[in-house]
């Protein structure tokens, strides 16, 4: 399978496997996915800062649990904050 394919299926399937089958993510839900699913000590410090909180005001339907599409949201945010850092192109993502 192709890269970008691999990734939008790996996308998917990480959604899924935290939504517990109902299509949402609660507050509960969406942190434990960050905490298993971010290696990385840095993003992981730099979302747990955030808290989800702050991501949880990418719900748009303020319905207290995250869809597909705000999840989509948080992660096209969060891949912009790392290429942001890994390229030196942009402010830092803090203040977002």
């Amino acid at each position: 399978m192709a890269r970008l394919e691999q990734l939008v299926k790996s996308f998917v399937e990480l959604f899924e496997e935290y939504a517990d089958g109902d299509g949402n993510l609660n507050k509960e839900e969406l942190k434990k996915l960050f905490e298993k699913e971010i290696e990385c000590p840095e993003m992981k410090a730099k979302i747990c800062a955030a808290d989800c909180k702050k991501i949880m005001k990418r719900d748009r339907d303020r319905d207290g649990e995250i869809n597909f599409k705000e999840f989509s949201r948080c992660m096209c945010f969060i891949a912009n904050c790392y290429y942001r850092k890994k390229t030196g192109r942009g402010e830092e993502c803090d203040n977002e």
